[in-house]
């Protein structure tokens, strides 16, 4: 069972809202937050980023950069408001022809810590302290976890009714993704927290890092119950969708070099790995086939053969690796190994035969995208996923809905 409660947010005002509102902390390099947010001081990128207002080279874990968020954050906070009384959000994002809705509330850290609320990937040390930090400095949340669950109808209606009615914002952003939220109050708040109570698990689909540093802000900040006998650090901001609306795009694989291998020694390789057909689609079109850039050409690769055992084995991005990244490209690791880098399936193929075609890499590997099933199969298997597995669009935007904590 899922516990939700409602909070009084934090918000822009509506005038504002498109100025304010940015781009998740962890999509953008600095340099790129630095670009998006010149020129527009209610940027939030100049909190959730703040090195970019300090000089370029500064460390970005420096005490320096969260007090400056600190301070960024307390300006900002006079084009905000603070709702009188909690509630809950429904958060619509459209992009081109595809919509998703789902539930912006407050989601319990006593459930993630218990593993009610699912993980498919692992952490890493250095990311959850810097979110820990900017979280107990601004002692707020202000990027949501998006999180999936299993589809409800009940949930369903009340959207579906609140979305007939006026909402707070609704706006589109600078890459033309829509962003619309409706608040919600009165009775169907009761009614959305007995519908969560219903539905068995919650998953993490994207802010693993975000959550893991909402559970360890709370050990940092030793909070007290507010007036309501509520302890906000208790809890942490997030966007529920159902799985059947979720979308999933592929996470790509360019390599920089062959290992020393001639292209046609290389292609002889992968052809004693895979069934190899020379052409076809750049986008895979079935799980279990995988495209490869190679020298101006695509080449089509069927994997399906050679996929492992268990639900993480059979993933396309596993037989990849263990098949032919590992043995015939000496790719180990890949979160550390520096010869391979992954590319968003929001950029498209173009971008991984730009790559190869200017010389940055040597071969690219066009995926199909998990899907949802695939990574809730895993969660509930207590498995986790491959590095680089998901990437999810579109995105939700920071600071549109903010958890004082």
């Amino acid at each position: 069972m899922a516990k939700i409660r409602p909070f009084r947010a934090l918000r822009p005002e509506p005038a504002l809202a498109s100025r304010i509102a940015s781009v998740p902390y962890d999509v953008v390099s600095a340099e790129e937050a630095r670009a998006l947010a010149a020129g527009d001081e209610l940027s939030f990128l100049h909190v959730s980023r703040a090195e970019i207002d300090l000089p370029p080279g500064t460390d970005p874990y420096s005490d320096l950069v969260y007090r400056t968020a600190a301070e960024r954050f307390a300006r900002t906070r006079r084009s905000m408001v603070v709702e009188a009384e909690p509630a809950l959000y429904f958060y619509r994002l459209r992009m081109g022809a595809h919509e998703q809705t789902g539930l912006a509330a407050c989601y319990s850290v006593d459930e993630y810590e218990a593993g009610l609320i699912k993980k498919h990937e692992k952490t890493r040390r250095d990311k959850e302290d810097d979110r820990t930090r900017h979280i107990t400095e601004l002692r707020a949340q202000t990027g949501p976890v998006l999180l999936v669950y299993a589809a409800s109808p009940e949930v369903d209606a009340v959207a579906a009714r609140v979305a007939r009615t006026g909402p707070l914002y609704d706006l589109v952003a600078p890459d033309g993704v829509a962003h619309t939220v409706w608040k919600v109050t009165g009775a169907d708040l009761d009614v959305l927290v007995a519908a969560f109570g219903r539905v068995p698990a919650l998953y993490i689909a994207d802010g693993h890092h975000r959550a893991a540093s909402a559970a360890r802000s709370r050990k940092a900040l030793a909070p007290e119950a507010g007036e309501d006998g509520v302890v906000e650090a208790d809890w942490f901001l997030a966007v529920a969708f159902p799985d059947d609306q979720t979308q999933v795009l592929p996470y790509n694989r360019v390599v920089k070099d062959l290992a020393g291998l001639t292209p046609e020694a290389f292609l002889d390789r992968v052809r004693g790995a895979f069934a190899v057909a020379e052409g076809g689609p750049a986008s895979p079109v079935r799980q279990g086939a995988c495209a490869m850039y190679l020298g101006g050409r695509w080449y089509t690769l069927d994997i399906s053969a050679r996929a492992g055992a268990g639900v993480v084995g059979r993933l396309d991005v596993s037989v990849l690796q263990d098949r032919l990244l590992a043995p015939i490209l000496a790719i180990g690791d890949v979160r550390t190994d520096k010869r391979i880098d992954f590319v968003g399936g929001i950029r498209g193929t173009s971008e991984l035969e730009r790559l190869v075609d200017e010389g940055k890499a040597a071969v690219a590997f066009s995926m199909y995208p998990v899907s949802v099933g695939d990574l809730m199969a895993i969660a509930d298997a207590g498995e986790i996923m491959p590095p680089k597995s998901t990437w999810f669009e579109p995105k939700l935007r920071d600071a549109l809905l903010v958890h004082l904590i």
